[in-house]
């Protein structure tokens, strides 16, 4: 399922009252154990959650608020996986949530009865949810699995990678490559560069072994600090020095490195040291 699936993923609080944050991510599949919350994105609208959910990939971060004890678990969809198991244009559809019920079928919402009265051990329910996403998957044509390989390596060449480097590897006009883009990934290149440099980025601030240098080459990445600050409150709901707060757990947990869906080795990798 690597090709599909970032991460599988539970997470659990036993607070009655949550507020955090969601960076911007890539889509999910989420089956809700125990709670509920509310979303709020970055454009105004706001969704309540379902009991088995999707949300679809987000340009921006997302305020939660969850009643709680919570208790969730989960698949991060890589864009291709994204693609096969929803068949939803990323673009049309960004900074939503959605019922899965309505997208996929009752199969989901019997699949969610399941893991809520299921006693087996996370594992064991991680491999239900990716036994369920499997057959579903509707993988696109061969030249769209080129296409977004094209952009993940594109990603992992630098930080902050020209435009023009992507146009050359897909060998479209601009204009294809915007359309392409926007279709699968929900933003267009110049927006998904900058996303993926602010999670990136506070990734490696939040790592206790990021060396000096490191760090000295990725805040270089702004134009100054304020251009920093407003880069990452705006993927990451939060300002640099309140990353590691305790009170943010659940954005610790989606936005460190070790936990860190996006830049394993299948998609958008953090790039190599200079």
């Amino acid at each position: 399922m690597q090709p599909f699936i970032t991460t599988l993923f539970t997470l659990r609080c036993d607070e009655t009252e949550i507020r955090d944050v969601l960076p911007a991510a890539v889509g999910y599949l989420v089956v809700i154990l125990n709670g509920d919350g509310t979303l709020r994105f970055a454009d105004g609208t706001q969704g309540t959650s379902f009991p088995e959910l999707v949300l679809t990939p987000t340009t921006a971060a997302v305020e939660v608020d969850v009643a709680g004890p919570w208790a969730m678990i989960g698949a991060a969809l890589s864009p291709l996986g994204w693609a096969a198991l929803t068949g939803l244009h990323a673009g049309d559809h960004r900074d939503r949530i959605y019922d899965a019920g309505t997208l996929l079928g009752p199969a989901v919402q019997e699949l969610g009865a399941t893991l809520r009265s299921s006693t087996a051990n996370d594992e064991d329910m991680a491999a239900m949810l990716a036994g369920f996403i499997g057959p579903r998957l509707n993988v696109p044509p061969p030249d769209r699995i080129a296409m977004m390989k094209h952009v993940g390596d594109w990603l992992s060449s630098a930080f902050d990678p020209p435009v023009a480097d992507l146009v050359a590897r897909m060998g479209y006009s601009e204009r294809q490559v915007q359309r392409l883009v926007e279709r699968y990934f929900g933003a267009s290149p110049k927006q998904l560069a900058r996303k993926y440099r602010a999670l990136r980025v506070a990734a490696l601030l939040q790592a206790d072994d990021t060396s000096d240098a490191r760090l000295a080459e990725v805040t270089n990445l702004f134009f100054d600090q304020p251009h920093m600050i407003r880069e990452l409150r705006h993927f990451l709901g939060r300002t640099p020095s309140r990353l590691n707060s305790d009170a943010n757990p659940l954005l610790a947990a989606t936005s460190g490195v070790r936990g860190y869906r996006e830049v394993r080795p299948n998609f958008a990798r953090i790039p190599n040291e200079s």
